[in-house]
């Protein structure tokens, strides 16, 4: 029999109302099929079957509140051994202490022992529990294993990280729901996971004052510890930098979320949970008596993330002179190659090419990078391109716009969301800031360094990639000086931007000066976008990072 735990249904959410159960205790279910309607502050989600089989227990009654990561109901898979009607169902499984709340049920004190030498009455053996593969993002439905950071056997703690897997939007790391031995990898390095499957196996530790689990024998057999409870963590890997064990500061990922958005340091907020866990009320209160620091970036608190490349490459044989080396394309690469085609395939690409002359543009930048640098921003030109970007759309908004599915209608956007083009390590993506319209220069250079830290660690989160209006892609920052891009759709423009180079030209008089340019190539949707109507954005354009000082104009 297993447990469905109710996934990740939406950001931020941790709890959510039951609705309606489409169906009761012992009632047979097929995969896919809606089990149970629930109500998030946001909307209606259906829940449907992982697979097919007949459902034992439903643990949270219509009305009441599911918490997200806890048991939603239990269910026997067709073909699974055991369990017959008359079975006494086993007690309810805690919930995990996740998304800043507390589980009563995981504080909860162990049942009394039923005699006062606990080796008087052996438990019986702990039966293994699959760890069920949750919702780790929107649309998502499987994922590579990149590497397992645990073997079969390995003693694990909760909170612990276990294995790295690869959507195909960025690098996720999969915890220990809690202590236990894991008894058995279902996926490979290398293979496919799918959500909602099972992942691995593993024998959960049992409570203090029953008999001692294979958690402490596993681990104590080579050091010699003596296996009591008060021992266990002097047999568990010491923490490096973290407050809790293997060096990492426990958190929930809605948590890391609200810290990676106020650019705080995890390290410097007081954890009230337990092991040290950093709760949402404790950042709250960490805003509430400390400035901002929007400059500094989250650190990785378990060990540098590695590649996807370098991963494969410490595990690849030495190649015969001549040999062919097969690499699959997954993950982020795959969904960029299925997207390009598409996209030039089925979009009339315009492209237009100019000069820009931004001499003005960055000796601006060098009088105001000691002022960011004061906050602890650095600052680029891609501020001020986006910033000028959000600017001319006021001109020729129809660059901020989309075509609906059956190309009869133009949905003009209400914010300018602009993209950037990031070679992460995963593979190129495009998060974009938001409202750029709306925000200062440096609020957009703050936001474009925490969006490309992340790109880079492979950790961007979803809201980030979503919601792109319109691209810039900095083929410059690689020494290109052209470039022919492909439009991110459903978007109906890009602008590659080119190295900015000291060269010749003539002045008002007619003198031959020294000024640094900077070609430029955009492409547009020719469905919607003409010649002139993207020759008029990119004067408007070309004209605030020419005159910088004009946006001051502009400025709400």
């Amino acid at each position: 029999m297993s447990d469905f735990m109710l996934p990740d249904i939406g950001e931020g959410i941790v709890e959510c109302e039951v609705v309606e159960w489409r169906v009761s205790e012992g009632d047979e279910i097929a995969e896919d099929q809606p089990v149970v309607e629930v109500m998030t502050d946001k909307a209606l989600v259906e829940i449907t079957a992982p697979e097919a089989g007949r459902v034992t227990r439903l643990y949270v009654a219509k009305g009441e509140v599911a918490k997200v990561h806890a048991p939603l109901f239990a269910y026997q898979a067709h073909g699974e051994e055991g369990g017959t009607a008359d079975e006494v169902e086993p007690p309810r499984p805690a919930a995990r202490e996740q998304d800043e709340l507390a589980s009563p049920a995981a504080e909860a004190p162990p049942p009394a022992a039923s005699s006062s030498s606990p080796a008087a009455t052996p438990a019986a053996d702990p039966k293994p529990k699959d760890f069920i593969l949750p919702d780790i993002g929107e649309g998502i439905v499987e994922c590579e294993v990149v590497e397992w950071r645990v073997a079969e056997g390995e003693a694990i703690e909760e909170d612990q990280p276990l294995v790295d897997v690869m959507t195909d939007k960025a690098l996720v790391e999969i915890t220990a729901p809690e202590a236990g031995t894991v008894s058995k990898l279902y996926v490979p390095k290398g293979d496919i996971a799918k959500v909602h499957a099972p992942l691995f196996a593993y024998v959960p530790t049992l409570a203090e004052g029953g008999e001692e689990s294979t958690v402490t024998q596993a681990s104590g057999t080579e050091t010699g510890v003596a296996q009591t409870p008060e021992r266990r963590e002097s047999v568990a890997p010491a923490a490096s930098g973290g407050r809790g064990p293997y060096g990492r500061i426990p958190a929930s990922p809605a948590v890391r979320r609200l810290v990676r958005e106020h650019g705080l340091p995890l390290e410097s907020i007081e954890g009230s949970g337990k092991d040290g866990r950093v709760l949402k009320e404790d950042v709250l209160r960490y805003l509430e008596g400390a400035p901002l620091q929007h400059g500094q970036v989250e650190q990785d608190q378990a060990r540098p993330a590695r590649s996807e490349a370098s991963l494969q490459a410490m595990e690849q044989p030495r190649q015969e002179e001549g040999e062919v080396r097969v690499e699959p394309i997954r993950g982020v690469r795959a969904v960029m190659a299925r997207r390009m085609v598409e996209s030039a395939s089925t979009i009339p690409h315009f492209q237009y090419g100019e000069e820009i002359d931004v001499t003005e543009l960055l000796a601006l930048r060098e009088r105001l990078k000691p002022v960011a640098e004061g906050q602890q921003v650095r600052l680029t030109l891609m501020p001020f391109f986006m910033k000028a970007l959000a600017l001319a759309v006021r001109e020729e908004p129809i660059l901020n716009a989309r075509l609906n599915a059956e190309v009869t209608e133009i949905h003009y956007l209400p914010s300018v969301n602009v993209g950037m083009a990031v070679d992460s390590r995963s593979g190129l993506i495009v998060p974009n800031v938001k409202q750029v319209e709306r925000r200062s220069v440096l609020e957009v250079a703050r936001e474009i360094q925490r969006l490309t830290a992340d790109a880079r660690e492979g950790r961007v989160s979803q809201e980030d990639l979503k919601g792109g209006t319109i691209s810039i892609s900095n083929i410059g920052a690689f020494g290109g000086t052209y470039a022919a891009p492909i439009i991110n759709a459903p978007e109906l423009a890009i602008v590659a931007i080119g190295k900015s180079q000291w060269l010749p030209r003539f002045d008002d008089q007619g003198e031959v000066v020294r000024r640094a340019i900077m070609t430029v190539t955009w492409a547009g949707d020719h469905r919607v976008i003409d010649g002139g109507t993207i020759a008029r954005f990119c004067n408007a354009w070309k004209g605030y990072l020419e005159s910088p000082e004009t946006m001051l104009l502009h400025l709400g």
